[in-house]
């Protein structure tokens, strides 16, 4: 079995994906789970717009074509018309995980009041975890901070590998039964 978590990132802006101006999503993402992977991991990104059809299909590609674990989104999450983002996820799942949303909006209402117009899903499709992140660099910080200490066991659940953390950056938490000798 192979250990390393195939992390999916796609970065959704019609702007950044056209070059009117630099993507710094997937950037931002890279950092962050450099700082917090201590397991090992790579990366499949995409930067796409915000297309309905296009991001069901980059969805849909990374979960059963690429394989990844975990696919993360940046961007689209918000209430103007061509914010589908959500609504591509939620097209593609096969299972709704409503607390990553909840959470991901309680811990960026501690940021700024606005977070309460951001539509963000948390879906399984298969044996792989979605998640909508915000698209600003503070933010995406912000909320992986804020929920990615569920993450890893929900890879555990889901069959995705086992995946350890820098407790310094974010401490996985698992039950008890559900973790390894020596963590």
């Amino acid at each position: 079995m192979n250990d390393t978590l195939l992390i999916g990132l796609v970065s959704i802006s019609d702007r950044a994906s056209s070059g009117v101006y630099e993507d710094k999503g997937i950037p931002a993402l890279q950092e962050w789970f450099s700082a917090a992977l201590a397991s090992p991991w790579r990366l499949e990104s995409r930067l796409i717009p915000d297309e309905q059809p296009v991001i069901e299909q980059t969805l849909i590609e990374l979960c059963d074509v690429v394989g990844c674990h975990l696919v993360l989104t940046t961007g689209g999450t918000g209430p103007a018309p061509r914010d589908v983002t959500p609504e591509a996820a939620l097209a593609v799942a096969h299972k709704v995980m409503p607390g990553f949303g909840e959470q991901m909006r309680q811990v960026s209402l501690k940021y700024v009041p606005t977070a309460i117009l951001s539509r963000q899903v948390g879906v399984i499709r298969g044996k792989s975890l979605i998640l909508n992140l915000p698209g600003q660099p503070k933010a995406i910080k912000e909320t992986l901070d804020g929920v990615f200490a569920a993450v890893p066991y929900c890879l555990d659940l889901i069959g995705g590998p086992y995946i350890e953390t820098r407790e310094e950056v974010i401490k996985a938490f698992r039950p008890r039964s559900a973790q390894r000798a020596g963590t």
